[in-house]
Parts: C-alpha cells; sequence; structure tokens
C-alpha cells in the first residue's frame, strides 16, 4: 500500500475522482499502486511512455504562488488555455511545456521531437514583442493566468523568438492562404514571439459545465481499468452526431472488437461550428443507443488546428494518453474545407494516407472508414465504398440540414434521430425567429446613417423583436469616446460594435451597425463574432468620393484635402472595398427609402423576415 503522503497530486486525485478514501487502496479490481508510470499496464501506454502531470502538490503549489508576487504575467488566450490544459493533465504527453525552438522546427520540420518521438503540430506559446522584451531565458519566471486573472501555472522561460510565421502555416498547414482557419489564427490573430520553457501548474482552469465528462487523461485511464475496457477506440468529432455517425462508429467498434470511446471537441472548433453545448447535449441523447456497457462519452478541451493528415495524427496521439488503442480516421478527418478557388485543402482521404505511414511511430492502429450513406430500398447506412452501382442512396450535407433548420423544414428521420432533431431546433430556430446584425460600411457621406434610421423606423413599425440602431457617431460619443482615429483605435472601435452587435443577435435581436469600417481584416472578425449566434448581412454603400464630397455639410472633406484633418477615410487613409458584401447599393442612383427597400426584400429572400414581412 502506498502511503497517504507519499501520493502525488494526481494519485490523490484519481482516488477522489473514483470515490476511494485516502487511506486505503483496493487490491483488486483495480490497482496496487498508484503509481503514473506503471498503472494500467493492459492499457496502451502513453505517448513517450510515461503520463505527464505538471499539477503541483497543494502545499508546492501555495509557496510557488506566493513567490510569483512580482513575477511578469500573461493573460491567456482562449486557444492557449486550451493547450495548457492538455500540457498539464498529460492530455500532451510527453510535452512538459510549451516548445523551444529546436522542438518547434523539428515538429514543423519533420513531425518530430528532438527526442525523435513523432509529434505534428507545434505547441507554443506566442505573446505579444512588449512582453517578449522583458523576459530573461535561464532567469525569468512568467505567471500565466486565465481571463480572470486566475494564476494557473508558472512558466521557466527557457528561449524567447520571433519565428517565421508563414513559413510554419506552410510546414504544417501546406498553404499560406488566410481562407484556411489555422492559418488565418496564425497569421493574423497569433502574436509574433513565441515562448518556449517547463511549466508547473498550479490547478487546471475552471470549467462549470458538464464536469462529470471531463476526465482528465488519468482519470479516464482508471475509468477504463474499472470497467474492464482493454481495447478502446476514439471518435473525434466537432459536429452534432446523427444516425451516420452512430452507425460508423458502432461498425468501427465491432470492426476490432473494441469499446467505443465518443470523445468530442469542446475547445476550439471550426469558426461558424455549432456551439459545444447544443452538441454535448445531443451526444448524451445518443449514448445510449449503443449497446450497454460498450459506449463512453468525454469531453476533450483542444483547441483544434483543422490540420487535416497533421492533426488527424495527433488526434492519435492525444487519444492514445488517454488510453484509446485505436483512432477512427474517417473522410476528410479534421479538413477545413475549400480555398478561395474552391479547391479541398485536402484529399478526401489524405488524412488515412499519411497516418498509415507513421502508423507504427504513432502507436495507435487507425480504423479507417468512408462517408456513410443511406441506402434507401434497404433502409440502412453503409459505407459509400460498399454500394452496388445503380443502388439509390440518400444523403444530407450540413449545408441542406442549416438549410431546413433556418426555413423551419422537416428533418428527415433516416437522417437523425427525433430527440436529436428537436435539440437542434431548440438550438437553432428559424431564421425569422433569430436574431441578426445588419452591418453597413461605406464613406463618410455614402448616407449610411440615413438608411440605417429609415430601417429601424420600418422595423419598429412592424415589431416583433427589440431593435438597436449603433450609429458610427453615436457610438464614438457614448462607447468610444477615448479613442481616437489610428488605424488601431478604429479596429477597436470596429471591434467593440461588433461585440455588442453579437451580444444583441444572440439573444434574438436586431443589430443595425453604421460605421465606416475600411478595413477588411476588421469587418471580417465583426463577421466572425455575429454569424455563430444569428444572421450577419453586410450592407456595402459603394457611393463614390466624388458624390460623398459634394454632398459633405460638415466640411470634412474640405478640412481632410487641407491637411486639417488626418488620416480620413478615401483622402488620406485607404478604404478597402468589401468583396464579401451580401448587398451592395449606390446611394448616388437610389433614394434611402429605395435602399431599405433593397435590403428588406433581401432579408425577406434570405428567410429573415417572415410571411408578410413579419420580424418574429
Amino acid at each position: 500500500m502506498l502511503p497517504v503522503s507519499k501520493r502525488s497530486p494526481q494519485q490523490q486525485r484519481l482516488l477522489l475522482r473514483l470515490g476511494l478514501k485516502q487511506n486505503t487502496i483496493k487490491q483488486s479490481g483495480f490497482f496496487t499502486q498508484l503509481n503514473t508510470t506503471t498503472i494500467h499496464s493492459h492499457l496502451v501506454p502513453p505517448h513517450g511512455g510515461e503520463l505527464v502531470d505538471l499539477i503541483l502538490d497543494k502545499e508546492t503549489a501555495a509557496a510557488s504562488k506566493a513567490q510569483s508576487r512580482d513575477y511578469p504575467s500573461w493573460d491567456l488566450t482562449a486557444r492557449q488555455l486550451c493547450d495548457l490544459e492538455l500540457l498539464l493533465s498529460g492530455g500532451f504527453s510527453p510535452l512538459r511545456g510549451f516548445m523551444n525552438k529546436a522542438d518547434y522546427e523539428g515538429v514543423c520540420n519533420d513531425m518530430k521531437l528532438t527526442s525523435g518521438l513523432i509529434w505534428p503540430i507545434p505547441t507554443t506559446l506566442d505573446v505579444t514583442e512588449a512582453v517578449a522584451k522583458t523576459l530573461k531565458p535561464g532567469s525569468t519566471k512568467l505567471a500565466l493566468r486565465d481571463g480572470e486573472g486566475v494564476m494557473l501555472a508558472i512558466l521557466h522561460v527557457e528561449e524567447v523568438w520571433q519565428p517565421d510565421r508563414e513559413a510554419e502555416a506552410k510546414a504544417v498547414f501546406n498553404t499560406k492562404s488566410p481562407v484556411h482557419p489555422g492559418v488565418n489564427y496564425l497569421l493574423n490573430q497569433a502574436h509574433p514571439w513565441y515562448v518556449g520553457g517547463r511549466l508547473e501548474g498550479l490547478q487546471l482552469p475552471s470549467h462549470y459545465d458538464f464536469k462529470a465528462l471531463r476526465p482528465t487523461p488519468a482519470e479516464l485511464r482508471a475509468e477504463f481499468t474499472n470497467l474492464g475496457w482493454r481495447r478502446i477506440v476514439a471518435f473525434q468529432t466537432r459536429n452534432p452526431m446523427h444516425r451516420a455517425h452512430v452507425e460508423l462508429t458502432f461498425r468501427a467498434a465491432k470492426q476490432v472488437e473494441a469499446s467505443l470511446l465518443i470523445q468530442p471537441v469542446v475547445g476550439m472548433t471550426k469558426p461558424g461550428d455549432v456551439d459545444y453545448f447544443t452538441r454535448v447535449r445531443c451526444y448524451q441523447l445518443l449514448v445510449g443507443k449503443y449497446p450497454p456497457g460498450t459506449a463512453k462519452l468525454a469531453l476533450l478541451p483542444l483547441a483544434m488546428r483543422m490540420g487535416g493528415p497533421r492533426e488527424a495524427i495527433w488526434h492519435a496521439l492525444i487519444r492514445k494518453n488517454h488510453g484509446c488503442s485505436h483512432l477512427i480516421v474517417g473522410r476528410d478527418h479534421a479538413g477545413p474545407g475549400k480555398d478561395s478557388n474552391g479547391k479541398p485543402f485536402y484529399g478526401p482521404y489524405e488524412a488515412q494516407e499519411v497516418f498509415k505511414k507513421h502508423e507504427a511511430e504513432i502507436g495507435v492502429t487507425m480504423v479507417p472508414f468512408h462517408m456513410m450513406v443511406y441506402r434507401e430500398d434497404q433502409a440502412k447506412y453503409y459505407p459509400e465504398n460498399e454500394i452496388p452501382a445503380g443502388a439509390r442512396v440518400l444523403d444530407l450535407s450540413g449545408t441542406e440540414l442549416r438549410q431546413r433548420l433556418n426555413e423551419g423544414r422537416e428533418i428527415p428521420d433516416w437522417f437523425t434521430y427525433p430527440e436529436v432533431g428537436r435539440e437542434l431546433r431548440r438550438s437553432f430556430p428559424p431564421r425569422h425567429k433569430q436574431g441578426i446584425t445588419i452591418f453597413f460600411s461605406g464613406l463618410s457621406g455614402a448616407g449610411k446613417s440615413t438608411i440605417a434610421n429609415v430601417l429601424l423606423t420600418k422595423f419598429l413599425e412592424v415589431g416583433g423583436r427589440p431593435v438597436t440602431l449603433l450609429d458610427g457617431d453615436l457610438v464614438r460619443k457614448h462607447l468610444s469616446s477615448e479613442l481616437g482615429f489610428s488605424k488601431e483605435h478604429r479596429d477597436i472601435n470596429i471591434r467593440r460594435i461588433g461585440y455588442v452587435a453579437s451580444e444583441i443577435t444572440k439573444n434574438g435581436g436586431i443589430a443595425i451597425c453604421a460605421p465606416i469600417a475600411p478595413y477588411d481584416t476588421t469587418r471580417k472578425d465583426v463577421r466572425a463574432l455575429v454569424e455563430p449566434v444569428g444572421g450577419f448581412v453586410m450592407v456595402h454603400l459603394s457611393t463614390s468620393v466624388e458624390v460623398c464630397e459634394r454632398r459633405d455639410r460638415k466640411g470634412l472633406y474640405a478640412k481632410a484635402r487641407a491637411g486639417i484633418l488626418k488620416e480620413f477615410t478615401g483622402i488620406s487613409d485607404p478604404y478597402e472595398i468589401p468583396t464579401d458584401a451580401e448587398v451592395t447599393i449606390n446611394t448616388a442612383e437610389r433614394s434611402p427609402e429605395e435602399a431599405a427597400q433593397e435590403i428588406i426584400l433581401h432579408l425577406e429572400r434570405e428567410g429573415f423576415i417572415g410571411m408578410n414581412g413579419n420580424l418574429a
């Protein structure tokens, strides 16, 4: 029996999680010693042979926290929080911290750590230049905190460097296209300096939802042992599951005679994906569809990169650390979709091909599967490669499912279970009951405020949904009065408008936004904020500078041409014409009422306005 005083924090958490008393260890049916390097020997070993546990015991953590008062701090981003949680818990074993430069370069170039172990995705801590300049490798300890300022870990800074992020994008994602979400994050959202070093964990990030479904790797391994599971096949998903997914996973588990772990990602996925709260409720409804005692649901706080073949290997290594011996790799595994030319970033089965080449190094067996389709004459799902020529098959794409939900149309029973359909309808009402943001962009004097006020009046006349006008001048007065007109301040102002609009939209209201919004990247950021929670329609007022200047009642253009007003859009500062506007109007050719009517007709066509112009 292992004395209580010599048990590690991980061992003690395991006991508490499994309901065992601190002064006793059961000798049968579980394990005789809680040693993370030897327990669960019948399960696949962790990557590198040892399950990393970076959480300090309470006394050491308290002492380290007391000593940290003078440490520089870094507030972790959402992605960094996900990475930190899996580093601290052992999900990223054998990593013991954020990568140093040598490991980073080895992973980018050859998918190898300096130890020689395979690892396909860089796990780095990106910081601003201002923070990077304050760090001294070998002596600085950096306090890592969550968004509320809670200290989670200490990073012993070993290296600070400025990476070539374009080269990283090409090496990891095989593209530099910003349409790829992983590339877009890397080039447009990540900070320009990387910090590598060893971690000491004080506590894991706090979660207040689905607590029973969030086991650490060690806890999940212990549960597998208690259940008597030896062979476990994992299913990775970031989307709601339907009948095809249940059939696929059931077939995969049956094929390799393994128990099934459904482990959806609840960290960061592809922008625009269904929120994980809705997805988890759907997964909970489906677990009971499997034979009793054969399937388990657990959540994974991973920040996906949508890296296709490399990410498939990453998913396998993470599941290996959780005790899984097999991984289902399906069509376009972790693929981000198509590029700006409509060509898929990765081949449909490229992930399977790359995985197969490295299967021995990975230490996890791939269970490859083709897309499942419904054979109507047999009322059953089959992999597409098993369908005979001439057989009639049915399929419902994700796009068509969203259209049916938006339009309030029936979701066929052959596609999903009734209870899942009801849950999706509860979370995704028809478009005419959803919130929406109408976002204007155009030069000063183009007519944004006037048309926005006409729309506001017409919506209020009809009634049915709350309507809020976020006019550029009013926002500047009440929400952004301290900001100037530099590019940085303009971006901050637009992002504030976008955040407020997203909250209004999320709660079923209509937000009408009328700023100049001259920069394409910032407008796209606003769209990305709003679209996951409701509708977004961009209206570009394409009125020329000459027309806007003739209309100028405040003399702003004259002051700008005289050099009195600096950084004035259209004169001394650029206006980037939107290429993704849903509605484009030249107000030199339309009256405000005509322009407003054009927008209303578009909303009606897209389903945001119901029959007879109803808003509800």
